[in-house]
């Protein structure tokens, strides 16, 4: 039995499905929900003409305060299945970051949705899914 899972998380149906699961098969290990904010999602919602002084920093905080409100549900969403868990928030390339976090962390498990995004973006943009599956050192669950 895992003693330490990670869970990515999104906020879409999917994770929040991954936590609902994680909570409720490894509620006694230490849960640590993870965010990632993903800095090319910036250059989606730049405008197009040269950015104003401030966008970055402006953009960042606002992302960060999204990433923390989302946390915060998920918390309560695992509090409702009887699990504690931590929340973390970094910045980075998604697969990137939940790999380095799951290595760092001494994590045993992930446990984590199939995808987040949806249509022409989750083709163009690849699976974190997928790549955290090829590459993780430990077992991953993928819920669906």
């Amino acid at each position: 039995m895992p003693t330490r899972v990670l869970v990515p998380y999104d906020g879409s149906r999917l994770s929040e499905h991954a936590l609902e699961f994680a909570a409720e098969r490894f509620g006694e290990a230490e849960l640590t929900v993870l965010q990632v904010i993903d800095p090319m999602t910036a250059a989606y919602d730049a405008p197009l003409e040269r950015p104003t002084p401030g966008f970055w920093d402006s953009w960042y905080e606002d992302a960060r305060g999204a990433a923390e409100a989302e946390l915060e549900s998920a918390a309560a969403t695992a509090a409702e299945a009887g699990a504690d868990v931590e929340t973390v928030v970094e910045v980075g390339d998604p697969a990137d970051v939940v790999l380095a976090t799951c290595e760092d962390g001494d994590y045993d498990h992930v446990v984590m949705g199939s995808h987040g995004r949806e249509g022409l973006s989750r083709l163009i943009l690849g699976s974190v899914a997928e790549s955290v599956i090829r590459r993780a050192p430990v077992p991953v669950t993928v819920v669906r």
